[in-house]
């Protein structure tokens, strides 16, 4: 008879040398040395090997059970072990208050786009390489988001940083992320999403060099699964593909360390002589994670028409408002179309939700121009979008036959409820460019070119005709 030794983990690869905890939500327990944690308690009068017990909580002590998240760790040092915190140098690019009252924002009733960002010559690790493109809200009203783009060419050596703003969710486009958190490390590649949670503290090195890749940062609540609703039981991104890490320390005891928190949107700074990556077990829910966006199971329509983008959603965050989400994350990949007598791409709409896309590898059809790997791309609520001329002609002749639609691409959509807001270094950079108007010139009328026929139905219909012009 065989038995389990342990539970499953995953295995390492070439490109990600760790192993990891698969699941979503669930609680989790991790030692990096054997019979380190406390059995039946969470707080003993005395720890093992003499380490600290420290709690962090995500949510609100009081927090229904199924939505209450939380997290012992057991380290060499607490986390109060340091030498105060002093106001930090500011990024001037990076913004997190998207209030009226900021003169250094701006809203846009059109569409907008941005070339891909070029990532710095003067050395900038990855906190300092936030250049945040649009958001709402304000992290002092613990409602509203951010979405960055991340830009870095050095690793943090003897730094590390903590947001204590929000929740982070990073997609990569170039180059991998080793970070280092306090309950963990975590390898992850373009094609991969990782969510660090608020208050966690991490560090960010560059095993490829120099990285480029957006973020997505919620003021209020984290990130979870969309409901499935008839779906049933399984489908779009599956509890199980998501993989977290498993506790693993280092020793240093007498050298020079720099904390980064941001809190409200400014910077601080504290010292300390050891390193923050002590903890030697864990147990809780609160977590970080990460997510191969390939494993995602995609549904779409098997008969005639489109169903709403939302079946392509991965996580979403509620906002304060019941049954509103405060922000989505939806991708769009290789895929089956087989819609009959069907107009396939997506039609002309206007959407209550703002909406800004990215792209991390492959071309995407139905932006505007010069929509590449690391642009951005963006439509405010209600601002009317759709394809060009020639892509609708093109859906409106073809043959419709089975077909793969965005084979080796991945995009992505940023969708919230909420307006968005323009940053100043947004509107103001080079690299900013509004979608071609002209790409809809050739949208003609083609009811009055057919205004004979109209007529003739009318006539046998017993109506009165149409007169052009009127």
């Amino acid at each position: 008879m065989a038995s389990a030794k342990a539970s499953f983990s995953t295995p390492v690869n070439k490109e990600d040398p760790y192993i990891y905890q698969v699941g979503f939500g669930n609680s989790f327990a991790s030692e990096a040395i054997p019979e380190t944690l406390p059995v039946g308690q969470n707080s003993p009068q005395k720890n093992k090997y003499g380490l600290y017990a420290e709690g962090i909580n995500g949510t609100s002590f009081v927090a229904p059970r199924a939505q209450n998240q939380r997290t012992w760790l057991y380290r060499m040092r607490p986390s109060v072990a340091h030498d105060g915190f002093v106001p930090a140098k500011e990024n001037p690019l990076m913004e997190t208050s998207f209030t009226a009252n900021n003169p250094k924002i701006h809203v846009s009733p059109t569409q907008l786009a941005w070339h891909p960002l070029d990532i710095p010559t003067e050395p900038t690790d990855f906190v300092e390489g936030f250049r945040t493109i649009a958001g709402n809200g304000d992290p002092l009203l613990r409602e509203g988001l951010a979405v960055h783009i991340y830009l870095a060419n050095k690793s943090m050596a003897k730094k590390a940083a903590v947001n204590s703003d929000g929740d982070m969710l990073i997609l990569p486009q170039q180059g991998r992320l080793d970070i280092q958190t306090e309950l963990g490390n975590l390898m992850v590649r373009p094609g991969e999403l990782v969510v660090l949670p608020r208050g966690l503290k991490y560090k960010v090195t560059l095993p490829d060099g120099p990285v480029r890749g957006y973020i997505q940062e919620i003021f209020g609540g984290h990130y979870e699964l969309p409901e499935l609703g008839p779906l049933g039981a399984n489908g779009l991104a599956n509890v199980r593909d998501f993989e977290h890490p498993v506790a693993k320390f280092d020793i240093d005891t007498n050298s020079p360390w720099e904390i980064v928190y941001k809190v409200g949107g400014k910077l601080f700074t504290c010292k300390q002589d050891h390193t923050p990556f002590d903890v030697v077990a864990w147990h809780g829910n609160y977590v970080p994670y990460k997510y191969a966006m390939e494993k995602f199971i995609g549904v779409g329509s098997i008969t005639k028409d489109h169903i709403d983008p939302s079946i392509f959603c991965v996580l979403t965050a509620k906002s304060k408002t019941p049954g509103v989400p405060l922000a989505d994350l939806l991708i769009f990949s290789g895929r089956w179309d087989v819609a009959s007598g069907t107009f396939r791409p997506p039609y002309f709409h206007r959407n209550c939700a703002s909406e800004l896309m990215g792209l991390i590898y492959g071309n995407y059809d139905g932006r505007s121009d010069g929509f590449h790997p690391g642009s951005v791309s963006y439509e405010t609520g209600f601002c009317p979008h759709g394809v060009s001329w020639d892509v609708y002609k093109e859906a409106s002749e073809m043959e419709l036959v089975p077909m793969r639609v965005h084979e080796g691409t991945l995009a992505f959509m940023f969708e919230s409820s909420m307006m968005f807001a323009i940053t100043d270094f947004a509107m103001k950079t080079e690299k900013r460019h509004e979608h071609e108007p002209g790409m809809w010139n050739d949208l003609r009328n083609n009811f009055v070119d057919q205004i004979d026929q109209v007529n003739a139905d009318l006539k046998a219909a017993g109506l009165p005709a149409v007169v052009t012009g009127q």
